[in-house]
């Protein structure tokens, strides 16, 4: 029978990686130097939740939890903090924050689950201090840091209340856009587009759409396309540069109506 390791394994096993005697590698690394690895890991597990490949996702998680039991041995080597004091953290906030759950109060529904998280949040920030706005990480993709804010300022009511008002606003930037194209001011058009962007991301976000996600799925589309181009194109013996744009885009609406709509497709 298999040994099936555990959780305090893979403490043990981390401790003796960084261990005089362990490996080099992994002996060198720093908080700094490993923020790119926590990164990539962060991005292929939610690669794999996309996919639906669960059994890939049982393998990224293991390799974030890597990463994360990675950060809490470097600082416990430096006196600072263990992966003990990483769990009793995170335990005492979840109780903390569901007092609904562990406590007295009552809630409806989850919204009222999150803007009590998100009282409770300021609560314990120092009088005077801080923004429910909160800082969200530099290296966060743009779209995932509008939606960031979008969310957290509707938690305290900053809100639409009908996603016609929504969609009215992106025309309402779409408008400025073009002002802005016409007035040749290169500054004033990179301001509207960016309130074009942060308003359409307000439509997704109004409509529980991930932005980020759909975004991503039409850059994804776009490229399935374009091969689809290159491979027509090679197929008559010319390159892309033969080719003028009407001749390309008649292969890119072929190409289009090739897709099968899944909306559309039966069982």
């Amino acid at each position: 029978m298999k040994r099936r390791y555990g959780y305090a394994d893979l403490l043990k096993i981390m401790t003796r990686l960084r261990a005089p005697g362990g490996c080099p590698w992994d002996r060198e690394q720093t908080h700094k130097s490993l923020m790119r690895y926590l990164r990539e890991e962060s991005l292929e597990v939610a690669q794999a939740v996309r996919k639906g490949d669960l059994d890939n996702l049982c393998e990224e998680l293991g390799d974030l939890l890597l990463q994360i039991v990675f950060h809490a041995d470097i600082a416990r080597e430096n006196g600072k903090f263990e992966m003990a004091d990483v769990v009793d953290a995170i335990c005492k906030k979840l109780i903390r924050r569901h007092p609904h759950v562990f406590g007295d109060a009552q809630v409806s529904d989850s919204s009222e689950v999150l803007r009590n998280w998100q009282a409770i949040k300021a609560r314990e920030k120092p009088a005077g201090q801080g923004s429910v706005l909160g800082e969200s990480p530099r290296q966060l993709p743009a779209l995932q840091k509008a939606e960031t804010v979008q969310t957290r300022a509707a938690r305290v009511g900053f809100d639409w209340s009908d996603v016609r008002d929504v969609i009215a606003k992106v025309d309402e930037e779409l408008g400025e856009v073009r002002e802005a194209v016409a007035g040749g001011d290169s500054r004033a058009v990179k301001d509207e587009l960016g309130d074009l962007l942060f308003a359409v991301v307000n439509v997704a976000r109004f409509l529980n759409v991930d932005a980020e996600d759909a975004l991503r799925g039409t850059v994804l589309k776009f490229v399935r396309r374009f091969q689809k181009v290159e491979s027509e194109v090679r197929g008559q013996g010319k390159a892309l540069s033969d080719c003028t744009l009407e001749e390309m885009d008649r292969i890119w609406e072929q190409a289009k109506a090739d897709e099968v709509d899944p909306r559309q497709s039966g069982p």
